[in-house]
Order: C-alpha cells, then structure tokens, then sequence
C-alpha cells in the first residue's frame, strides 16, 4: 500500500515542497521543449491550425486517470487517500467561464504563463500582473460575490455518481469520447491546413486502441480483485452481492460528511454507531463523541450486534485502516458499513474548528450550527472501549448516553441503572442490575407546598434504600417520559451527585434494539449517603423570582403547555403566568418516535431556540412549570446540553404561584 502525501497530512514538509518543485521544474521544462511557451501557438487552437493543447490536455487527463485507477484496483492507493477538489456548481461555472475568456483573449493559461516568463517574454509578465491584480480585487469584492462562491456546493461530487454510471463504465465512456476528440482534431486541421500529422501514419490508430484497451483491462481487474477477495474470506458467506459492492464503492455510498454525522449524533439517532479504529491512547486523548473504541482485530466479532441494523460509521486519523476494515467486513456480509470522509481530521475541520479560524465568513445560521456542534462534541465524554479491558470512571460521563455505551458497562462495579417506570412495567422485564425508583417519591409537601422536590435529608435517605454511595455512576432510565430522569437528575444535584447520565431513547429503545433483558430483582445492601451542606445553588423560592422581576437582565421561562400560560386552561387556583415570563413548552426538545422511543433533539436545534429567547449563556434563566417536573427537563437542557450558566429553578411553580394573593399574576387578558 502506497500512502499518499495527503493521506498521510504532509503537504507542509520539505518533502512534499521538493517533489513540488522538482515537477514544476520539469513540467515548465517540457512545455517549454513541447513549444507550449508560445502565445502564438496556443492561439492557434481556435483558429483550428493548430490543436496540439487539446490533445496535450485531454492525453494528461486520461493518463492519469488511468494509472490512478490502476493502481487502485491492484491494491497499491486507495481512492480516498487522493485530494477531491470540492465541487460548488455556481463558482466553478462562473471560473470556468472567466478562465476561457481570459485565455481567448491572451492565449496564455497559468502553467504557459509561469514556463513563458523566465523566458523574459514581456506579455507574460503583464499576464502575471494581471493575475495578481484580479487576486486582490477577488480579495476585495468578496463579500459581495460570498453567496456565489459558495453557490451550489456539493461537497466533492463524482460525474459518475451524478450520472448514475459505474466508475468503470465512465472511463470507457470518457476515454472514448477523448479518441473522438483526437480525430476530430485531425481533422479539423486537415481541413484548415490541407494536412495532419497522424491520420495519416500507424500511431493515432495504436493510441487510440491502446486507450480503450487500457479502459475495458479496468473492467477485467475490478472482477478479479472482488473474485479474490470473495474467495478468500468464503464468498458462501456473503450476504450482498459482488456486483452491489463494486458499485457502492464506485459511486462512493459508502461515506457520510462529517457535518452529516455531526447532525445524526446530536439527534441521537437510533442504530448509528462511529467506531474508532485507532489505538486505545489515542483515543483517550481524543475522540467524536459517543463513539466506540474497537480493536482491528475484533471488528467483525464486536459489532455483530449492529450487523445490518441502521449505519457503522469507521474512523481514524486518516483511511488506510477504516477503508480495509470496511473492505473486510463487507465480505463478511456487514452491509451497513460507511466511511466518515475525510477522517477524524475531517471532522475536526469541518465542525469543530473554531469560526474565527475559518476562511469564509459564515452566515448567522452556519455560525450557530458550529457553535452548536462545539458545544456538543466538546463536551466532556466517558471512553466507550470495547473488546478492552478498561478501570471504572465515574468522572466526567456523558450527560445523555446511549443504549451501547450502557451495554459495555453492565455489572462494572460503583455503577447503578435506575429505572424510573411505573413498577408493574419493571416487575415484568428490566434491565439487568437496574433498581425500581417512582419519581413521584421524590417530590411530596413540604412546608405546605402540594408537590415540591424533598430536601436533601429525605432524598438521601431514599437513595441509601438504593444502596447508592458518593463515588457510584448512575445511569437514569425512563418509559416516555424524558423529564422524568431529569427530575431524579435535579434530585441527585440537590446532594451533589454529579455522575449521572440519562439514556436517550430510554427503556423503548434498549427493548428494540434486543439488548439483556430480566426479571430477576436486584439485590440491594443499605448504604448511608451523606448529606452535604450549601450543595444546591439552583433551586429558588418565590421571594427570588419576585426580586427578579424587577431585573430586566434575567428571563423567566414558563415550560407549561401554551392554553395553561395564556389561561385558556386552569389547573390551578388562578389563571395565567408569572409577568414577565416567556413560554417556551418542554415539549419543544424532545421529540418522540412511532415506537415511542423518546430522545433529546439535536443540540444545534436547542441552541438555535434558546438563543431568540435567551441574550447569552451568562443570561440569569429561571425555569418553571407547575410542580418542576417539567421544568426539569428544561433546567437540565439549558445548564448540561447548552451551557448556560445561571439557570435555576422554581419548583413549587404555578401551584405556589397562582395560589399566592400577594405577587402579581398576568393573564391573557392583560
């Protein structure tokens, strides 16, 4: 296996700059000998005199196309170790219109101009001022023509795929449409000049049959290397077709863009799994969030579970190892493998590079999305290694986990499930180890409030029946409910219990997915969890939201359904809202899906929403719904999704509020 330069990131060595300079100099050497430093006979080609530059051009092209191909199909490249120029249809148009403009009016092209110059041709020399000139007006217009440059961007689209052809079936389709090219050009010249250099003798006939020769040997080579391939790893038991492999590779279905996999992780789509093929140090040092660390060898063994089941997208530092392990495991019948373009570099540059280091100004809406995608692939995540032996962590755990990074950690000791579903629905299967908690026991009257999250005391106290210590992981799983898991979340901030996660999709989505189910319970020994002092900073009183209301600077966020913030609805003593108060319903993050699997949205989504309501993530934010419940989910959005810093809460709510005849209370009247 050959590595190439931008394969293996080395544009910016001494290397790479000799091997530049040494064919620059040899091309200008070539030109200059071939008589391509002559204005006068590049003009020539549009008179028809003389069309020696098309079929310079044309030949270079397909040359190395084939040797690109070539190599490729015998194993030496891979495809995607070559640099893909993005294609944006709009600019790309416009350039090319302006290049041949440009090149009409001075038969000059940029490699003739720069082989010509050192000759001390003076026309060349103004053709280079000229150059400079229109790089620094581009420079200076660009601002206006922005929406332009960017006008149809597809990223690094193929003809063959646009066209729905097999790559092998586009080069003999080009190629030949290159020897029409070589004959018409012939005879054009013969016809304008009454002679040709090569219709005449053999040599026109042999390229041209070597050419197309050459282009139907890729045909024969692309059905030996998948024969040998099948052979070798038992084609009895390949479950795709030898034809639909050669094809999704062609036509490159076999990848996902970086800013797509970004969106689908931040949506916790159900069924989509990044692995990390790279070793398990440098994975520690950094990693995409969520994704699973899995050894080479034990690729095939590991993600059995996911075989055919939604997307595996594979990854490292560059594509060698995740183009071979796709390779591998297409053969044995994976028919859902993708490759993440570009690499983890690629998912550095194009999402969580930081936008003042971003060439291109970026519109409001592109600006949120990549503040978003830093916000989420930053933050702080658990390392998800599998077929690795690996110490517990209880540090630095993901907020919203998912059903694999759960799966890899059952039975790890200081690690405790608790499932927040009605008992019966617990009695009958749960999670292996996962203990039975009602959310409804961890709010009750207090101080004659109705339904208010208990103080600390009681909350220990009924978390020591659970058996829970300080040092413990607990992992929150709900019905369809999410706000229930950010309900017992708020309860375990209240004692300062930071390791907690909640898993998006809940219990629906493990059930689906056929992960270990039981209905043996879990042994439990009584512990003593202490209770600490000054812990919780988040939860406020009425006393405090009526001081804030004279402070412009803070919002106020009623989360209830919008005809109980309006007051076309009461469940309450009185009607309406607390003045002042934006309604944003919690409803709005989450979405739910026909199997009634619950998820958080994407976090761009979120930030996108919050921020039209909310000035800054310093903004002082006070949530609230009737009891908290539902304003917990929202608290625990905006303070561990978004990162808002100043968010509390006002969980006696509406029902403290409304209930109060000394603070005033605004209606839909009003």
């Amino acid at each position: 296996m050959i590595n190439t330069l931008y394969s293996l990131d080395a544009f910016g060595t001494s290397l790479a700059f000799l091997l530049a300079l040494l064919t620059g100099f040899v091309f200008g050497l070539v030109l200059k000998r071939g008589g391509f430093s002559s204005a006068r006979r590049l003009a020539n080609v549009f008179y028809f005199i003389n069309k020696a530059v098309v079929k310079i051009m044309v030949s270079t092209l397909v040359i190395a196309m084939l040797v690109i191909l070539y190599m490729a199909e015998s194993g030496r490249i891979h495809l995607d170790q070559t640099f893909l120029m993005t294609t944006i249809y709009g600019a790309q148009i416009v350039g090319g219109l302006l290049f041949g403009i440009g090149f009409v009016m001075g038969a000059w092209r940029p490699g003739t101009v720069a082989a010509n110059i050192f000759s001390g041709s003076i026309d060349a020399s103004l053709f280079l001022l000229g150059t400079i000139g229109g790089s620094i007006l581009f420079n200076e217009v660009f601002p206006v023509i922005y929406s332009l440059y960017t006008s149809g961007d597809q990223v690094a689209e193929m003809i063959h795929a646009v066209t729905g052809m097999s790559l092998t079936g586009f080069v003999l389709a080009f190629i030949l449409v290159t020897v029409a090219v070589f004959w018409l050009s012939e005879l054009a010249e013969k016809a304008r000049t009454g002679r040709s250099l090569y219709i005449g003798p053999l040599f026109l006939k042999a390229y041209s049959l070597t050419l197309v020769t050459m282009a139907g040997g890729l045909f024969v080579m692309s059905f030996a290397t998948t024969w040998v391939s099948a052979k070798s790893t038992g084609a009895a038991t390949m479950m795709m077709d030898e034809q639909v492999l050669i094809e999704r590779a062609e036509q490159e279905l076999d990848y996902i863009k970086p800013e797509e996999l970004a969106d689908r992780l931040m949506a916790s789509e159900p069924n989509l799994v990044a692995v990390d093929v790279r070793p398990a140090d440098e994975f520690n040092l950094f990693h995409i969030r969520g994704a699973l660390n899995v050894p080479l060898a034990q690729l095939a063994e590991t993600l059995q579970l996911f075989k055919n089941k939604g997307l595996i997208v594979l990854y490292s530092n560059g594509t060698t190892d995740p183009s071979e392990a796709r390779d591998s495991l297409r053969c044995q019948g994976f028919g859902n493998i993708y490759m993440l373009t570009g690499g983890l570099q690629g998912f550095w540059d194009h999402c969580l590079k930081s936008v003042s280091l971003r060439p291109e100004p970026l519109t409001i809406v592109d600006a949120a999305r990549f503040k978003a995608w830093g916000t989420f692939f930053s933050m702080p995540v658990f390392s998800v290694k599998i077929g690795i032996d690996t110490e517990p962590v209880n540090v630095a755990i993901p907020r919203v986990a998912e059903t694999v990074w759960l799966t890899a950690r059952l039975g790890t000791p200081n690690f405790k499930v608790i499932d927040l579903r009605p008992q019966q629905e617990y009695n009958t299967a749960h999670i292996p180890g996962a203990l039975s908690l009602n959310v409804e026991a961890l709010s009750s009257n207090t101080e004659g409030l109705p339904s208010v999250l208990l103080p600390a005391p009681i909350l220990a106290a009924k978390f020591s029946l659970l058996g829970l210590q300080p040092t413990d992981t607990v992992v929150l799983v709900s019905g369809d409910k999410l706000h229930d898991c950010t309900l017992a979340g708020m309860a375990l901030e209240r004692l300062g219990h930071m390791d907690y996660a909640i898993i998006n999709g809940g219990y629906a989505k493990w059930e689906r997915e056929g992960r270990p189910l039981t209905a043996v319970l879990t042994a439990v020994t009584k512990s003593k969890y202490p209770v600490k002092d000054g812990v919780d900073d988040f939860s406020v009183n009425f006393r405090t939201v009526v001081a804030h209301l004279a402070q412009p600077d803070t919002v106020i966020i009623d989360v209830r359904p919008e005809e109980l913030y309006t007051g076309k609805k009461s469940d309450e003593a009185c009607i309406g809202h607390i003045p002042g108060a934006i309604n944003r319903v919690f409803t709005e993050d989450v979405v739910t899906t026909s199997d009634k699997e619950i998820y958080f949205r994407y976090t761009g989504f979120l930030a996108t929403g919050y921020s039209q309501i909310i000035p800054s993530t310093n903004t002082e934010v006070i949530v609230y719904c009737r009891t908290g419940h539902q304003a917990s989910q929202t608290f625990f959005v905006l303070k561990h999704l978004l990162g808002y810093q100043n968010v509390r809460c006002y969980d006696a709510g509406w029902t403290e509020w409304a209930a109060r005849l000394d603070i005033p209370i605004t209606n839909m009247d009003e």
